[in-house]
């Protein structure tokens, strides 16, 4: 598990890239993937570490692009990381759900990924208006 390793060990680094969309913390990643187990995992360590905020995370995944999305507790009021989650694999031809606070989607137009990270953004600024 080298991937996931790496990818862990580069979380504070990742978190840094974090930006501000109207006082919520946003980051959005794209993270080489090994298995569906290392996605959830680096989306706990991401959640545990980014505090109050909304993280879209992606990666290809057995030629498949993976999509997860974390909104912290005190932001699912605003925030519905199923509904997110939906919207962002639209992108990658997909569909996902789950929770208020973390869901997870998949779709096979790997291509899209970076175009659907990037889209997370104004998916979040809408939600905010």
């Amino acid at each position: 598990m080298l991937t996931a390793r790496l990818s862990m060990a580069n979380i504070d680094e990742m978190l840094a890239a974090a930006t501000m969309i109207d006082g919520v913390r946003f980051v959005s990643l794209r993270i080489e993937l090994d298995s569906a187990k290392t996605l959830r995992e680096i989306g706990d360590r991401v959640r545990d570490k980014l505090g109050s905020g909304v993280a879209v995370l992606g990666g290809v995944l057995e030629g498949k692009a993976a999509l997860l999305v974390i909104v912290s507790k005190d932001l699912t009021r605003k925030f519905h990381a199923g509904n997110i989650v939906k919207e962002v694999a639209a992108i990658v031809g997909g569909s996902g759900g789950g929770r208020p606070d973390m869901a997870q989607a998949g779709g096979p137009l790997v291509d899209k990924l970076s175009e659907a990270l990037s889209a997370a953004r104004e998916i979040i600024k809408r939600q905010i208006a």
